[in-house]
């Protein structure tokens, strides 16, 4: 069996895509804290808005960092910055054939799609928004987690059949 022949293509968009979007998050979330009157491009009404959540306490280490170290620690970054390593890692480690890598790549896709359950439940349920930024990369998230799942099916075979 070898790797889906669009998987390679699929990585690259959804891992662009990714970093094109989580990039964008910090810059809005960066310009709203240097401007309290900033308005993105993400924010078409009261209840969908994109610069309300990236800069709500969800949107520094889901919320949850803070209760361990403080609030303006380096170790509370902004879900964004979270988002960038993660694309990264996953389309540099895409290259990888290892199977070390593929485990790596579908541990941290369960990982994200958990946290994007996580904040989709955030703000859902507690901020009461629509987020179009959000949701776009959970939807790249499940979208990963599903290339990952197949990539490490198909490396798994092509092992089997070289051992």
């Amino acid at each position: 069996m070898a790797l889906p022949t669009w998987e390679r293509k699929v990585r690259i968009f959804l891992c662009v895509f990714g970093l094109f979007l989580s990039v964008y998050a910090l810059h809005v979330e960066l310009s709203r804290e240097s401007n309290p009157d900033y308005r993105a491009m993400c924010d078409l009404g009261e209840s969908v808005s994109c610069s309300k959540v990236f800069t709500s306490r969800w949107g520094r280490g889901f919320g949850l960092v803070q209760f361990v170290v403080a609030k303006d620690s380096p170790l509370n970054q902004p879900n964004s910055v979270l988002g960038i390593i993660f694309y990264t890692l996953q389309m540099g480690l895409g290259l990888s054939l290892s199977k070390k890598a593929a485990m790596f790549l579908v541990f941290s896709s369960w990982v994200s799609v958990a946290g994007s359950i996580y904040l989709a439940c955030i703000l859902a349920f507690v901020l009461g928004d629509f987020c179009m930024v959000c949701v776009s990369t959970y939807v790249i998230n499940f979208a990963l987690l599903f290339t990952n799942l197949r990539r490490r099916g198909a490396i798994e075979g092509m092992k089997e059949k070289a051992g």
